[in-house]
């Protein structure tokens, strides 16, 4: 007759683990360089994303989707090129305009993306922003001021805003081809982005 040893002690599994980990596999070479590599309009967007007491965050990822400079919201394949034979990520080709990128922050919550301006009345790039902390992500708009005339008039989004809320949307031109947004989660009513809500 065999005896039995007792109960057996086990130790709990955890509810969840540790994460997000938005830093691993989501980021891929080339992922904030959108304008095709020597194209003469290429702008860069740049900034940083803060939390509410105005300290960075340096784990987010940032999605930046828009239309092209014809106008088109097509975009173009080739954003997420793999080897066909190892399967490994190569990134794009330099060549084609996808109208996608995906941007890392760094330890300093620094953020940098190369693309072509919209073509629109009011030139914008959607933003979907991931950071640890969110169970879901943020989407907002950059709007792209010096690009077109009449920025505010011609959005319904941007002309339903007070102005101190529509500047959390507004990118600050510091040169040609050169503009700051930076990404505030919380703050006082003229400091935190401006984040939209779908349905």
């Amino acid at each position: 007759m065999t005896t039995s040893p007792g109960p057996v002690r086990l130790d709990a599994t955890p509810a969840q683990t540790i994460g997000p980990f938005y830093g691993y596999a989501l980021p891929f070479a080339g992922g904030g360089e959108v304008a095709p590599t020597g194209d003469p309009r290429t702008v860069t967007v740049h900034g940083r994303v803060l939390d509410g007491a105005g300290e960075p965050i340096p784990d987010a990822l940032l999605e930046f989707w828009q239309a092209g400079p014809d106008g088109s919201r097509a975009g173009a394949p080739g954003s997420l090129r793999r080897d066909p034979v190892t399967g490994a990520v190569l990134g794009r080709d330099g060549v084609d305009f996808t109208g996608f990128g995906r941007v890392p922050t760094d330890a300093d919550g620094r953020y940098v993306l190369r693309t072509l301006p919209p073509a629109d009345d009011a030139p914008y790039l959607a933003v979907v922003l991931f950071a640890r902390g969110l169970l879901h992500q943020l989407q907002t708009r950059v709007y792209l001021p010096g690009t077109a005339s009449g920025v505010v008039a011609d959005d319904a989004l941007l002309s339903s805003l007070p102005a101190e809320r529509r500047a959390t949307l507004l990118a600050v031109e510091e040169r040609a081809g050169r503009y700051r947004f930076d990404l505030r989660l919380q703050g006082g009513a003229d400091e935190e982005t401006v984040f939209l809500e779908f349905r």
